[in-house]
């Protein structure tokens, strides 16, 4: 019984529940799903190697594994977060992010991809997917974050829309934001 409810409680359903709850969102060659323990594995290499220079890292697996939950942990804050950018074949890619991170002024469209997934266009075809929830959820009132010296993230984000903005206010390593506007215009 919960105090609150007076009510049997099913911890298992209500897992599943809050799983249910994160959409899928599929496109020609991925799915998108809720991140999933076993993932981590696959990820893990994303944060903790020289692939994580242009987000700050490369990390220490404490501070990665604590960055991969603050990402999923979204979804139960705020009802966004991080999805697992899956092939069709359920092999992980990467991930692909509607996240608003402790210190960034704006929500953000991301993405973060493993060394065997560039070059596919999986990022361009993940963030793309995932842009009318941004847009549902936010109007123009988001932006990706990006390291001037990351040039294929920035093609990314020029190929969906964004236009360069304003540095970062809180970072000092050349982040820029790139804003998406219904325009095509800058809001800065």
């Amino acid at each position: 019984m919960t105090p609150w409810t007076n009510r049997p409680i099913n911890a298992l359903d209500q897992i599943k529940a809050l799983q249910n709850a994160v959409p899928v969102i599929e496109t020609d060659r991925l799915i998108l799903r809720l991140p999933l323990i076993d993932d981590w594995a696959v990820l893990e290499p994303i944060w903790t190697t020289d692939r994580s220079i242009h987000i700050g890292g490369p990390f220490t697996p404490e501070a990665a594994w604590l960055d991969f939950n603050q990402l999923v942990a979204g979804w139960v804050l705020r009802g966004h977060g991080a999805l697992t950018i899956c092939t069709r074949d359920g092999a992980v890619q990467g991930m692909v992010l509607l996240g608003h991170e402790f210190g960034d002024p704006d929500p953000e469209l991301g993405w973060l991809l493993t060394e065997a997934a560039e070059g596919h266009g999986y990022a361009t075809e993940a963030a793309s997917a995932l842009l009318p929830l941004c847009r549902d959820i936010y109007g123009d009132a988001f932006v990706s974050y990006i390291a001037e010296a990351n040039t294929p993230s920035i093609r990314i984000a020029e190929k969906l829309g964004a236009v360069k903005g304003t540095p970062h206010p809180r970072r000092t390593d050349d982040v820029v934001a790139y804003r998406y506007t219904s325009k095509g215009g800058s809001n800065d």
